[in-house]
């Protein structure tokens, strides 16, 4: 392969590859990945020894800010190894191309087309018009709002863990809910503080904004009134908040009388506390107040398809994104409707987004499916963990009920893969496989019997 650069009146840019944007993501990803794992294998950053699976997996779930963990991530690493990790989760949420436009500007340097491709790629943004400003806003965001979440956690964590366990406790929590990334330094995540109402504010508020999308985060900044807001915004928010209270009043009925669980918990407050956090944290977050692993299947069944719907395009979070679920749900209304269009708030959705969100289920289910079949054939996991470790590695979410540390190497590359899957987006394979092309003939059109 030959590499090409060029040169402006700036200077040299980057090497021009023959590499589509979802290839170069993921290269870059694979890369960060990589780098991640030959640190967190120096002996500073372990408190014992620490294999090269558990490593390069604990890397790879930190940089596509997942949270499935082999490993206590609080007492195997040390400070520094929570640094990197932190570090890791930051640029996986945040996105490479992102914090590669802090550093640009920083130079004073100009981003290059090609660049910007790419950059649109990472935030899922299709139009390149006010990228860079979206990148900027973007950086803002993340500063401003990592940065209150970590007054307000230190408020409970620094009385708590003292001045400087406390801080940090805070900050790398703070980051992690923003991020979607779910890694906590508890070995049971929060459940410590299950009935606490700062941290259950706190965190959840969190990750709802990072879940958001940071395109909607500046819309509402811009626009700040419901009717001069996008079509986008609109589906986020209703589709958010919809999801919500499903998640919320489905587990409160399946849950409240499980001994093991909501029923364990010494009052009703602490009981709607939980509640109100698993039905948020399912989607994308995956920090958890209860035992998983002691959920009824029922419930475990329900958690599933909201961890592949997961989070918002340009957020932190993985998953088919909740635009496409809605836009799904949407579809199948107008076609029972037998209406020619797709249209809400008044507004048509083009034929163009309903094929990209058909073709991004679609792969989702295949990409899901092929993962479960070979973790089942390699492995005597029970079927119901295996279904829900996979929807979770899909979504990024990191909630597990128990299995992670016990999957064998051929499931643990699984994972991985579906982790990657999930944060980059399953059309970033789609698009790597199949070239764009205009067909050259048209064909006559025949009906085809369906359903």
């Amino acid at each position: 392969m030959i590499v090409r650069a060029w040169r402006n009146g700036h200077g040299w840019l980057a090497p021009r590859l023959p590499i589509s944007p979802p290839g170069v993501l993921i290269i870059g990803y694979g890369l960060l990945v990589i780098v991640g794992t030959l640190l967190l294998k120096l002996p500073i950053m372990t408190r014992g020894a620490l294999s090269w699976p558990d490593a390069f997996f604990t890397a790879a779930s930190a940089v596509t800010v997942t949270g499935l963990a082999v490993v206590d991530t609080g007492g195997t690493f040390t400070v520094p190894g929570q640094m990197v990790l932190l570090i890791l989760i930051q640029l996986g949420g945040l996105g490479l191309m992102t914090a590669a436009v802090f550093v640009f500007s920083a130079l004073g340097m100009r981003l290059p087309l090609r660049q910007q491709l790419i950059l649109s790629e990472d935030l899922n943004h299709t139009n390149l018009g006010g990228l860079l400003s979206l990148a900027g806003k973007i950086l803002a965001v993340v500063l401003v709002v990592e940065a209150a979440g970590t007054v307000l956690l230190a408020v409970r964590f620094v009385p708590e863990f003292g001045f400087w366990r406390g801080s940090w406790f805070a900050l790398f929590h703070a980051v992690s809910a923003f991020n979607n990334a779910g890694f906590g330094l508890q070995p049971d995540s929060l459940s410590r503080w299950v009935g606490d109402p700062l941290v259950n504010f706190v965190i959840p508020a969190l990750f709802i904004v990072g879940g958001f999308g940071f395109t909607v985060i500046a819309d509402i900044q811009a626009h700040r009134g419901w009717r001069r807001l996008t079509l986008h915004s609109k589906l986020m928010i209703v589709g958010t908040a919809g999801l919500i209270v499903w998640s919320f009043v489905a587990f409160l009925l399946l849950e409240w009388n499980n001994p093991n669980t909501l029923a364990a918990l010494p009052s009703t407050g602490d009981r709607l506390w939980a509640t109100w956090f698993q039905s948020v944290t399912t989607r994308t977050a995956g920090f958890n107040t209860i035992d998983i692993g002691q959920m009824h299947e029922a419930t475990a069944l329900l958690f599933m398809p909201l961890m592949i719907i997961g989070a918002g395009p340009t957020s932190t979070g993985g998953g088919i994104k909740v635009t496409t679920f809605v836009l799904l749900i949407l579809t199948t209304y107008a076609f029972l409707k037998r209406h020619d269009e797709v249209s809400m708030f008044s507004r048509t959705i083009s034929f163009d987004q309903i094929l990209k969100a058909l073709a991004l289920a679609t792969l989702s289910v295949m990409i899901l499916m092929s993962a479960t079949f070979v973790i089942l054939a390699s492995s005597r996991l029970p079927f119901m963990d295996v279904c829900f470790e996979v929807a979770s590695a899909f979504g990024t979410v990191g909630l597990s009920r128990g299995i992670t540390a016990d999957l064998d190497p051929l499931s643990r590359i699984v994972i991985v893969v579906v982790m990657f899957l999930g944060r980059v987006g399953p059309l970033a394979l789609g698009f790597i496989i199949a070239t764009a092309q205009k067909p050259r003939v048209r064909y006559p059109t025949e009906q085809v019997f369906l359903g």
